[in-house]
């Protein structure tokens, strides 16, 4: 059993039972409802937009990033080049290279597919969690599955909830009443997300001047104020970060 996590992976029965793993479960259930918000309204704004149903529903499937299919589906229907919308995906999930290095000790245990299995599952939510719970623990190990399976926990719901929302969304768009405030819903699911994530003065200061830039140069087409809001707050950060500001928690 030491090497199970090398041979099994995320399949290790360890990580499927035990306090972490339904700890996860229940972190994860307490933000469910903003969590279905934002897949609903993600849903619905595919299906308003145009798109054929089986291309939405394989979106969510697949793409699993609220934010990135929301920024490309303005892009398809303008016909905008595909490298742009690339681009503006990229730019947009840029912030999961951070998450990725953030939780970088924890999955090296992992064999690379089962790595990139756990890259396809982390969302904002996933990471703010995993990161409160167990960003100062000891790595995972063979030996120390815990934090592996608080992430399995937190996956397992916000995956599928978050699908079992967005093809909801997809099915129901023509129903659902437009004075439900879906959108906002999801609009304060996401602040509630930005509020917890940024606990520093740093992450505060380049979260607002984003923020700032988004809505300055909110006239852009293709919706490029997102990209440069997205690359100048990385680069502000990275600025920062090398001139000493790291230290500011």
């Amino acid at each position: 059993m030491t090497h199970s996590l090398i041979e099994k992976g995320l399949l290790d029965p360890r990580l499927w039972r035990g306090d972490e793993f339904k700890l996860g479960v229940r972190d994860m259930l307490a933000v469910t409802p903003g969590v279905c918000a934002w897949g609903l309204v993600t849903g619905v704004a595919m299906v308003k937009a145009g798109l054929p149903l089986t291309t939405v529903a394989a979106m969510s499937l697949l793409v699993f990033a609220a934010s990135a299919q929301l920024a490309a589906v303005p892009l398809i229907l303008v016909g905008a080049p595909l490298w742009m919308i690339w681009l503006t995906a990229t730019c947009v999930n840029l912030r999961f290279v951070v998450f990725s290095a953030e939780m970088r000790q924890h999955m090296l245990c992992l064999p690379r597919a089962w790595r990139l299995l756990a890259g396809y599952l982390t969302a904002d939510m996933t990471f703010a969690l995993m990161v409160r719970r167990q960003g100062g623990a000891d790595p995972a190990s063979s030996q120390n599955p815990r934090p592996l399976a608080y992430f399995v926990g937190l996956c397992v719901v916000n995956w599928s909830t978050w699908n079992a929302a967005s093809l909801a969304g997809v099915l129901l768009a023509e129903r659902i009443p437009k004075d439900w405030g879906l959108e906002l819903a999801g609009a304060l699911a996401l602040l509630g997300l930005m509020v917890t994530l940024a606990r520093t003065a740093r992450k505060a200061v380049v979260a607002l001047g984003a923020a700032t830039i988004a809505l300055m140069l909110h006239e852009w087409p293709y919706r490029l104020n997102i990209v440069m809001a997205v690359l100048l707050a990385i680069a502000a950060g990275a600025v920062w970060e090398s001139n000493g500001g790291g230290g500011d928690e």
